[in-house]
């Protein structure tokens, strides 16, 4: 049974990429090349394949539940990655990468590095409206682009510096957060992702079609880079100072991103992603709750915003479309939802491979494509799952005796 179904599987990846791999047309000399042995290599490829998807989802068995059998005295559970001493020392090597990479990287490689921090940024941002509060927004982007533009447009119109900026990108996404927050609370599941998305779409399309205001397609140049007390830094420079003050930004959302996970608002935040309808019958200010999610998801993007303005000295409406929303959601997907260390490995992998990759150009989405379908399959929890603090309440030797 399992072959005929990898024959078939076989013959059906055959049908659909025949006219791309294995036709090719010659338009010089007007020639048409018939390529049959990449015809048999997917053939053969996706049989092969198919038989080991079906052997190890047939491997596949739910675990069972961890039972506690001995008392111990109150604790909180830990993170596999974070919880132990020893294992808390494999996070030194990555620092020290992190630290000492841009003496030794090229600047076009600080740059990639600089744009996986912002991812990571990004993703945490996201992380808080989708992962925590369990509202799906496809339409996160806008935020990013919000804060580009109010950095660009107050640069060339009145001269504002970065630093001056940065808080005003910050305003200006929360803003726009709350703004598209009051209209949708009450909206869930595919409804509020079609609002989110058309709110995205709306933006890009104001950035592209208001020449007036954002000058257009043409976007907007010339922005000022960050400033270091007034000193003149070159181009290499400034990648290097950027690249630090993006790790510093970085380290400082993982602290109060993780801060808040574990307060008041963060359990709020999960109980309404659990269940909002006991979630409100409990107490919690739902609406409240929901806007909170969205201005500080918004103002992380709007910071964002306003340091790849920075970082770029040039930004268009063709930076801001759908792909980098889908993008950041396949961060928080692909790390694990809630889970702070998952969406930095996948921020890493997302940002970093394509250039390491470049070798497979023609095949990175399909690769890309296929690593997030084989991830929902078998790891549909993310690489890092999210780990929730739980407390266990046991009695102790002095409690047991007495009883």
């Amino acid at each position: 049974m399992k072959l005929k179904r990898s024959f078939f599987i076989s013959l059906w990846f055959i049908f659909l990429t025949f006219p791309i791999l294995s036709i090719r047309v010659n338009t010089i000399e007007r020639v048409v090349q018939w390529r049959w042995w990449n015809m048999f290599y997917v053939a053969l490829g996706s049989f092969v394949l198919s038989l080991a998807w079906f052997y190890f989802l047939e491997k596949r068995e739910p675990r069972p539940m961890p039972i506690v059998a001995e008392p111990v005295k109150e604790r909180f559970s830990r993170h596999p990655l974070t919880g132990s001493g020893k294992i808390r020392l494999l996070w030194v090597l990555p620092a020290l990468f992190f630290l000492s990479s841009p003496f030794f990287l090229s600047t076009y490689y600080t740059n990639v590095m600089t744009t996986a921090l912002i991812y990571i940024v990004l993703g945490l941002g996201l992380n808080v409206i989708v992962g925590l509060t369990g509202l799906l927004n496809l339409g996160y982007v806008a935020f990013y682009a919000v804060g580009a533009y109010c950095y660009a447009l107050l640069n060339h119109h009145f001269g504002v510096g970065f630093w001056v900026a940065l808080p005003l990108g910050a305003l200006a996404g929360g803003l726009a957060g709350i703004l598209l927050a009051l209209p949708v609370i009450r909206l869930r599941g595919d409804y509020l992702a079609i609002v989110t998305l058309g709110f995205g779409e709306i933006t890009r399309l104001i950035l592209e079609n208001w020449n007036a205001f954002s000058f257009g397609p043409s976007g907007i140049s010339h922005i000022a880079s960050p400033g270091f007390f007034g000193i003149a830094l070159t181009v290499p420079q400034v990648t290097i100072y950027i690249y630090f003050l993006m790790l510093a930004f970085c380290l400082l959302t993982v602290f109060v991103v993780r801060r808040l996970q574990h307060s008041r608002i963060g359990r709020a935040w999960v109980a309404i992603r659990e269940d909002e309808t006991a979630s409100q019958a409990m107490g919690i200010d739902t609406a409240r709750a929901k806007r909170t999610a969205f201005a500080i998801g918004a103002a992380l993007a709007g910071i964002m915003g306003v340091i790849f303005a920075a970082k770029t000295t040039f930004i268009n409406p063709a930076s801001f479309n759908f792909i980098e929303s889908a993008m950041i959601l396949s961060i928080v997907v692909l790390g694990g939802i809630g889970s702070i260390p998952g969406i930095i490995l996948a921020a890493l992998m997302i940002i970093l491979l394509p250039e390491y990759l470049r070798v497979f150009s023609d095949y990175r989405m399909l690769i890309f494509g296929t690593a997030m379908v084989v991830m929902m399959i078998f790891r549909p929890q993310g690489i890092i799952p999210y780990v929730r603090r739980t407390y266990e309440f046991h009695l102790s030797d002095r409690d047991k005796a007495r009883l």
